[in-house]
């Protein structure tokens, strides 16, 4: 029992100790090794961050090294690591630039990043030298200077980093993703090290580890796992081996002196094979015990005579270069064994052996720093710190030019008197200033500075008791001075001499001068401290200068000339300040990349954007595009010049067409599309101007401010009529209205609604701001042609409407906005949404309704306030214009002579009984209605649709809709009916069998456009036609379907359908007849045109002509799109021919009833009554007649009906 507690104390000391001298946990480097990986990105929820427990050191050097490839055009992040407050150092980019954040400010790199491809880049800080070097695949990308008022600026320790996607800080400290611009592809290799590398150690890194972030999974957080991939192998010679090392004696004390430097080598030296060699050993953090034998029993344990526990770093090489996952796992393997000589016991905590490619072997004399047994990086690496600039200095490092006299700074004295002068002075402060000058410069050791004049009272000579005599009236003056003393003599004694030399006057026979009431102070005003100034001429570093004193620099260009600034003393307030600088002698930069230099502020916000404006000019007449870089630095200047000065309309139309030229040349402005549409939005809201309105035009860009009176708004509308030869013209009308301005190609209608989201406040301090985008260039969305719905292109002119401060939206009146197009296709309004695939912006409908008020102009209703364009279907090429002419004609024309025709055919059956009395001429009096509406709504469709009346359409549309299925499915009953009649006839009797036919051929189309209007009304309304049908290539406005899904199912589907039941019937009919034929001898001596006839003839009856519409594609599309237009728009016609026109029995009827004379035939001859005799004697169930001289004795009903009554329903059709 007392063995067991004693058992029990000892297991639970040696957990206390373990807790109090915690060892590596971390995986070892053969398992948590991310060499020959790779981590894919393919979007959310697929994050790596650097593990919490990881700090990265402040480093005022650093390199770091990342591969990338890229399988997407969007822009993308390689990695972000960023303090609480800033983003401290970044990779992102897009197609054409690499951008690097660096202590909180982002640099373009004009460079491109291919697609598929894996790409190497390094990056690289000298904080002494203020210099960044980027590397793509090794060559110098860019060598970049940075100046800066730190320059002891440092990477921020303990920050956070993220690989491939970018991410905030919140307060908590917790990291949050962004969306936006994460990368679509994969990433390998990220490492990073304490110290910049040159250009050739740079090529030379292949493999080596980092120092400060290592490519392990034991330094990182992550969501998805590593992907392995072979093409990611890397041989490499040098390693560096961190590992806890356990040395047990079992029998000689004495052998626990022993070093353990050279127990280990000893040691890796048999445990190694031949081609890894031992280079270097440092042994540091020895401990009692390491704690590695936890399972072993007391007696073996209390047997050791001496136990050594010591961390150790080795740096070995293998040769020849070998797989860096290889040697990892090898030497992993190896020093997992125990190893035992003289007694003594080596073994290597296993999780604690960590193998990273090394940069070089170290050969060094002092041991590393120590190494911790937590996950903490080392911050060995560090460089000292950039040592202050020295005084006096220019930006070049040059001495400022300065006479040796000024080494310490001039005395100053300021002096406040009252002159009295007698006399009449023309130029009277000309003469006070010559007189100082006399009294206290001759002697070269003061000089008279800021001298301020200000003209008192007159009073009479006689009120004056001193030196002068009363014989006129003096004039007095006020004045106040600095006097500049240069050799800094006893300050006393300046005093005396300033005010031995004031009060001495002056007389002469024109005037006399007297000095009273002399005040004289000594101050010590404070140097202007050096500052750092980017203009139109450069950057300068204007050093630390002394009062008074003009600091002297070389031009950036010219460099032979000079610049000068005057470190100013203020006369009211005896403080100092810099003057603006004199850059008469130098030359402003002719680059639009130099305006990179210019730090923009208040007072040269306007100077900046005229030069941005030439500089952009001469680009652009010398190139047809600004690089992506030169349009970076121009929007991010332009962004500042809006951000810290009030926009004076001047200035702002400088802006505006700079922006417009830029759009209108071959300049790729996707990448700053967001920059430039914040940027004219942010210009409207803070553009100071006199009036309630201003406008500002040119051929690509149009700013309309308005500032309204919230009492008194009813409404806005704004258009904008578009000249090829002139600029913009503005309409503006300060009310609602709904309907289009006359001449303009964009008008928008604000709702007096809007009222209700103005800004509190002030009157007059609600602004309304109208854009308008000659060219779609800004709202470029690649997604568009995926649409399920079609395939869509913008083809429109952009407008947009804001209220400052305000986002409006959920609007109950809608906003109206109009906009002309040249193409007539279907068209969809829609807006741009910012937020639309992850903030990259993309067009959406959500909100606008569109109503098409003429083929080339739609009208849009929308709920919101934003950027609005029309976007037209062009998933079907246009057809030339000439054969949409045609086209038209012929549909219109087919249209119109059907239309006679199936009437004529319809009375011919209604007035004539003796026509109508079997199923057949029932059907077909069926069939020709449906067609006859259809045709007649098709005439008079563009007529209705003409009148811009919504409900109107909508009922066109939906009729047009039912009488094109009613003619299908009365066609399909044909075909029914037609099988039945004479393939399989059954002996059962078919109760009410011509209104079950009814039912269907008119009950189903109601059933389908009832559902399609209770499901979404709107998908009726007016367009430009561009479906299959008779109005394929109309050019008129046309009222018929506009959502896609129910147009290819109700009516595509539904034709299909029918189609292929016809088509079916009609082979299976052919093939009877032929059957039929043949077991009749006297049928054989029918022509091939009789034949001929009988198909042409069930075609038509049929509908089998509908079918080219799905055959208008490809080669042969022109070819059967006038087939399809002759044959369906004929179609009525067709029927007339081949059922009235063609049928003898009918010609009967018409010579019986209409004619007279020798052409009349006798109703009561032996042919009349022979069209019926078979129908009223015989009985057959499908071809029963309704009539009422039908035998209704007869009670047999024959299953298949006689041989002849066969006999008169193919006599129908041939």
């Amino acid at each position: 029992m007392t063995s067991m507690r004693n058992l029990t104390f000892l297991i639970i000391c040696l957990s206390i100790l373990m807790s109090l001298c915690p060892l590596n946990s971390a995986a070892n480097s053969a398992s948590t090794s991310l060499w020959g990986k790779k981590l894919e990105f393919k979007g959310p929820p697929c994050l790596w961050q650097l593990h919490p427990e990881v700090s990265v050191p402040a480093l005022t050097d650093l390199s770091i090294c990342i591969r990338l490839k890229r399988t997407s055009t969007a822009q993308w992040t390689g990695f972000l690591y960023r303090s609480a407050e800033r983003k401290e150092l970044g990779l992102e980019g897009n197609n054409a630039n690499l951008k690097i954040w660096l202590f909180g400010k982002q640099y373009q790199v004009q460079q491109e990043v291919s697609l598929k491809k894996w790409h190497s880049i390094c990056l690289t800080w000298s904080g002494k030298n203020q210099r960044l070097k980027v590397y793509l695949n090794e060559p110098t990308v860019k060598n970049l200077f940075f100046y800066s008022d730190d320059a002891h600026q440092q990477l921020a320790e303990n920050g956070t980093l993220t690989l491939g996607v970018s991410h905030s800080v919140h307060p908590n400290g917790e990291l949050k993703p962004e969306s936006g611009n994460n990368l679509l592809g994969e990433i390998g290799l990220f490492r990073m090290w304490g110290k910049e590398f040159s250009a050739e150690e740079v090529s030379n890194l292949g493999c080596a580890d980092g120092d400060v972030v290592s490519w392990d999974l034991q330094q990182w957080k992550y969501d998805c796992p590593p992907v392995p991939d072979s093409n990611l192998t890397c041989g490499w010679s040098n390693y560096k081996i961190k590992m806890w090392v356990t040395v047990t004696n079992l029998k000689s004390p004495e052998n626990c002196s022993l070093g353990l430097e050279g127990i280990t080598r000893n040691w890796l030296v048999n445990v190694f094979p031949n081609n890894i060699s031992v280079q270097d050993i440092f042994v540091s953090s020895q401990r009692p015990t390491c704690q590695v034998h936890l399972d072993e029993d007391l007696a073996k344990m209390s047997s050791r005579v001496c136990e050594k526990c010591f961390g150790c770093e080795v740096y070995v090489s293998v040769d020849p270069a070998a797989d860096v996952k290889t040697v990892q796992t090898d030497i992993s393997a190896l020093l997992s064994t125990n190893f035992s000589f003289n007694f003594l016991t080596i073994e290597a905590v296993h999780d604690s052996i960590t193998v990273l490619p090394a940069v070089i072997s170290p050969h060094v004399t002092g041991p590393p720093s120590t190494i911790t047994p937590s996950l903490t990086t080392s911050e060995r690496g560090l460089t000292e710190s950039t040592p202050p600039r020295p005084p006096k200095l220019s930006t070049t490092g040059e001495p400022v030019d300065r006479t040796v006299t000024v080494v310490m700074p001039d005395q100053f004295f300021r002096v406040n008197l009252i002159l009295h002068i007698r006399g009449i002075l023309s130029k009277p402060t000309d003469i006070i200033k010559k007189w100082l000058q006399q009294k206290l410069e001759t002697n070269n050791t003061m000089s008279v500075v800021n001298l301020v004049i200000k003209e008192g009272y007159i009073r009479s000579m006689g009120e004056y008791t001193g030196l002068l005599t009363p014989v006129s009236k003096q004039n007095q003056y006020n004045c106040t001075f600095h006097v500049q003393e240069y050799h800094k003599d006893n300050v006393a004694k300046v005093k005396k001499l300033i005010h031995s030399a004031l009060t001495s006057g002056y007389e002469n026979i024109s005037f006399a001068i007297q000095a009273t009431n002399i005040s004289i102070k000594h101050i010590e005003p404070k140097s202007c401290l050096e500052e750092d100034i980017s203009s139109l001429y450069g950057r300068y570093i204007w050093p630390e200068t002394f009062p008074q004193v003009t600091a002297e620099m070389g031009c950036r260009k010219p460099v032979s000339n000079r610049a000068y600034r005057l470190c100013k003393l203020d006369i009211e307030t005896d403080t100092t300040s810099w003057d603006y600088p004199n850059m008469t002698n130098c030359d402003k930069f002719a680059t639009v990349s130099d305006i990179s230099n210019i730090t923009v502020t208040p007072d040269n916000a306007a100077e900046v954007v005229d030069l941005i404006q030439d500089l952009v000019d001469v680009q652009l007449s010398n190139n047809s595009q600004l690089s992506s870089s030169e349009l970076g630095l121009v929007m991010k200047k332009l962004s500042e010049v809006v951000d810290v000065s009030i926009i004076e309309p001047k200035v702002g139309v400088n802006i505006v067409n700079i922006v417009a030229n830029i759009l209108l040349s071959e300049t790729d402005v996707t990448p700053v599309a967001d920059i430039v549409l914040d940027l004219t939005d942010q210009m409207g809201n803070s553009m100071e101007f006199q009036g309630e309105s201003i406008d500002i035009k040119s051929p690509a860009l149009v700013l309309s401010m308005i500032n309204v009176d919230p009492d008194e708004f009813s409404g806005l509308t704004f258009g904008v009529s578009v000249s090829s030869t002139l600029s913009p013209e503005i309409f503006v009308n300060q009310s609602f209205v709904s309907k289009p301005l006359a001449e303009t190609n964009v008008t928008i209608s604000l709702p007096a609604e809007i009222n209700n989201f103005f800004p509190p406040g002030v009157r007059n301090t609600t602004r309304v701001q109208f854009h308008f985008y000659g060219t779609p260039d800004l709202f470029q969305d690649p997604y568009l042609i995926n649409e399920v719905d079609g395939n869509w292109t913008l083809h429109s002119f952009v407008v947009s409407a804001s209220v400052n401060n305000s986002q409006v939206i959920n609007l109950k009146e809608r906003v109206v906005v109009t906009l002309k197009h040249e193409e007539t296709r279907r068209s969809k309004c829609v807006f741009w949404d910012f937020q639309k695939y992850s903030s990259l912006g993309g067009w959406s409908s959500s909100g606008c309704e569109t109503q098409n008020i003429s083929p080339h102009q739609t009208s849009c209703l929308c709920d919101h306030l934003t950027h609005f364009g029309v976007l037209l279907d062009v998933s079907r090429d246009p057809l030339d214009p000439k054969d949409a002419r045609i086209l038209t004609v012929i549909s219109y024309l087919g249209c119109g002579i059907s239309s006679i025709f199936l009437g004529i055919t319809l009375l011919t059956y209604l007035i004539f009984e003796k026509l109508r009395q079997d199923y057949p001429s029932k059907i077909l009096i069926n069939l020709s209605t449906a067609l006859l509406g259809l045709t007649l709504l098709f005439l008079i469709n563009s007529w209705l649709a003409s009148f811009s009346n919504h409900p109107l359409c909508i009922t066109t549309a939906a009729f047009l809709h039912y009488f094109l299925l009613a003619s299908c499915t009365w066609m399909g009953l044909e075909a029914f009916h037609m099988y039945f009649a004479l393939v399989k006839v059954f002996n059962t009797y078919v109760p009410a069998y011509l209104l079950k036919f009814c039912a269907v051929g008119w009950g189903i189309p109601l059933v389908i456009v009832g559902l399609v209007l209770a499901i979404d009304k709107d998908a009726y309304g007016s367009s430009v036609p561009d479906r299959v049908g008779v109005a394929l290539e109309s050019t008129e406005q046309f009222c018929w379907i506009q959502n896609n899904i129910f147009y290819y199912v109700t009516v595509v589907g539904f034709i299909l359908l029918v189609f292929l039941g016809n088509m079916g019937v009609f082979i299976v009919v052919l093939i009877q007849i032929k059957k039929m034929r043949a077991n009749k001898p006297l049928a054989k001596s029918r022509t091939a045109l009789q034949d001929l006839r009988a198909v042409a003839s069930l075609t038509v009856l049929l509908g089998l002509t509908w079918s080219l519409g799905f055959f208008s594609f490809g080669p042969v599309r022109v070819v059967m799109m006038y087939l399809f237009a002759i044959c369906n728009s004929f179609q009525g016609f067709f029927v007339f021919v081949f059922h009235c026109l063609m049928k003898e029995n009918v010609r009967k009827q018409w010579k019986a009833h209409l004619c007279c004379g020798r052409f009349r035939v006798n109703e009561t001859s032996d042919w009349s009554r022979s069209v019926t005799v078979d129908v009223r004697n015989k009985k057959g169930n499908l071809v029963k007649s309704d009539s009422a001289h039908f035998d209704k004795t007869c009670s047999t009903r024959s299953l298949t009906p006689p041989r002849n009554l066969q006999n008169i329903h193919t006599a129908r059709w041939q």
